[in-house]
């Protein structure tokens, strides 16, 4: 494979290009909006949101937090690694970052299992309304986010790839969005109210 060549004279290309950041802004607003509306109902529903909030836990939230954080570490060195032309070395951080994907992944099934088991639904109370649809939206990103990663992986490691560090980028741009939206959900969620 070839030395990648990056043309860094163009500011406005963003890693990954403009298309994964028209996509990535749109889904922070969407996230966003979905938040401040969270907290405005919390502001309504103060006592609510509270007793609600202590049935959560933080434990599981705090570690998802660390394997997010850490696989988007391991995603950085990945793109790193690529730059380098050090193919193994980035598709051994691929698959690092995919592992910490799939620990959230089953630690938030877990929790769902416990949520389930004490009846608490979509329509328990708005929180928890709130709770189902913004951690499962994160969680279909997450699972999105692996497709990516897998498939990237996949086509870094054929003979004669064609897989360029703009397809790198957009695939870490993607995984470290999921990150900063699990970095906005966690507080919120998890320890304000």
């Amino acid at each position: 494979m070839e030395t990648q060549k990056i043309n860094y004279k163009n500011i406005y290309y963003p890693p990954g290009g403009i298309l994964m950041w028209i996509i990535i802004f749109l889904e922070l607003i969407t996230f966003g909006m979905a938040i401040v509306a969270f907290v405005y109902f919390g502001k309504q529903n103060s006592e609510l949101y509270h007793q609600s909030r202590l049935q959560l836990n933080t434990t599981f939230g705090a570690i998802n937090t660390f394997f997010l954080l850490t696989s988007g570490y391991f995603m950085a060195n990945a793109v790193h690694q690529f730059k380098e032309n050090n193919i193994h070395k980035s598709s051994f951080y691929f698959k690092l970052t995919m592992l910490g994907g799939f620990l959230f992944i089953i630690l938030k099934s877990i929790e769902y299992y416990h949520k389930i088991e004490a009846g608490i639904s979509l329509d328990t109370n708005i929180f928890f309304s709130f709770y189902w649809m913004l951690t499962g939206f994160h969680v279909i990103h997450v699972i999105i986010g692996l497709v990516i990663l897998s498939w990237t992986n996949y086509g870094i490691n054929k003979e004669n790839s064609d897989t360029t560090i703009e397809d790198i980028e957009a695939c870490g741009a993607f995984w470290h969005m999921c990150d900063l939206i699990w970095l906005l959900l966690f507080p919120v969620l998890y320890l304000i109210f």
